[in-house]
């Protein structure tokens, strides 16, 4: 059987793979690990091990990498610890190939470690566009890959304008709106299973609104000032806020302190602040705010499908193909509250198939199962 090793680093890491990692457990030519790593397991970040467990996944191995302090010094140091973690893990499982997915400076060091250890690659979500940090490590992965998935007809386009072979490109969409299409969006989120869930409690069955920001690494101390101004917009909305917490990135120690500062000042804001949902509830959350707010892909990607109004808010997205259903704004709070007025006097937007149809998954382990993995690749040049 061919062995192909999966890395899972955060938790929407694993949200956005969990429908590809379920076809790849059922097919009979492939033999599945997983590794995880970096907030994926800590508490901090609403550990996904407990849950990857609950949907009948092993755990191969776990690894510790990441350094307190959320900032610039302890992002790239940390990153280097996961190339000496992983180097031992990956000798000891020895596979034919590893598939990582997206622009996650824990993916680049498990592009660097796979790479010098002539481990093929398969990259999931390459060629995308953004606006910060992100797409030179994404860019960087399509190099240091062999194989790749992107999601969209341009992503593929550059991939091969990068030099890839257009032979070892696939689009076949993006596996989270697999994920998506297999959800029952009639079965209600239970918000009190979410013991880490603090403040004023929604009521789901209401108009509110979800709040996700995430750390731009490229405007570090810019950070607090994105918080600010979004939480100065929300002042005088009525609505109840879902506020998720960021990631792990350079920042989000920042992020966190100045909207629960916020908060504490203003009392009377309805703010529900939680770590982490499961992958369904997620998606559910989005499904049923009448707005997502803040700079996450899942205003870009995801809620494309789901056809949610998104305002999102200043670079960290810019360059992302969107679907209509976004409405891009300046960290500035009367634009964004103007946005945000404008977005939740909508109903839905018309469902858009630009990131794929929900079919993805089954498409991309028929294609695992013949690949002869190698990592003797050059580059490409057309004639």
């Amino acid at each position: 059987m061919k062995k192909i090793s999966v890395v899972i680093i955060n938790r929407s890491n694993y949200a956005r793979l969990k429908p590809l990692l379920i076809e790849i457990k059922k097919s009979k030519k492939i033999k599945l690990s997983i590794i995880t790593g970096s907030s994926s397991i800590l508490s901090k970040y609403g550990d996904a091990s407990d849950q990857i467990k609950r949907d009948g996944f092993k755990i191969d191995y776990e690894f510790y990498s990441h350094l307190a302090g959320e900032n610039i010094h302890s992002m790239t140091k940390s990153t280097g610890l996961i190339i000496l973690e992983l180097s031992t893990i990956l000798s000891k499982i020895n596979p034919n190939l590893i598939l990582i997915s997206a622009d996650r400076f824990e993916t680049l060091a498990t592009g660097i470690t796979a790479s010098y250890m002539n481990i093929p690659i398969c990259h999931v979500m390459g060629g995308e566009l953004t606006g910060s940090i992100d797409e030179k490590v994404r860019h960087s992965l399509t190099k240091l890959a062999d194989f790749h998935f992107p999601n969209t007809n341009r992503s593929k386009k550059i991939i091969v304008q990068m030099g890839e072979n257009p032979k070892n490109v696939f689009n076949v969409g993006c596996p989270s709106i697999d994920l998506i299409k297999s959800i029952n969006f009639k079965k209600e989120v239970d918000l009190n299973k979410y013991s880490y869930g603090r403040g004023y409690r929604v009521n789901l069955k209401k108009k509110y609104l979800t709040v996700l920001i995430h750390p731009d690494t490229k405007k570090y101390q810019e950070n607090k000032r994105l918080v600010l101004e979004t939480c100065k917009a929300l002042k005088p909305i009525k609505h109840p806020i879902i506020w998720l917490w960021p990631n792990i990135d350079a920042g989000a120690d920042l992020i966190a302190k100045s909207v629960g500062e916020y908060a504490d000042k203003n009392k009377h804001m309805k703010f529900n602040f939680y770590k982490h949902f499961e992958p369904e509830d997620y998606l559910k959350i989005i499904n049923g705010s009448a707005c997502l707010i803040g700079n996450s892909s899942s205003g870009i990607r995801e809620s494309s499908y789901l056809g949610v109004p998104v305002v999102n808010i200043g670079d960290r997205q810019i360059h992302r193909e969107r679907a209509k259903n976004v409405i891009d704004v300046k960290e500035d709070y009367l634009k964004i509250r103007n946005a945000i007025n404008k977005q939740i006097s909508k109903k839905r937007y018309k469902k858009s198939f630009l990131y794929g149809d929900g079919n993805s998954c089954k498409k991309m382990v028929k294609i695992l199962e013949k690949i002869i993995p190698t990592s003797d690749k050059k580059f490409f040049i057309r004639n």
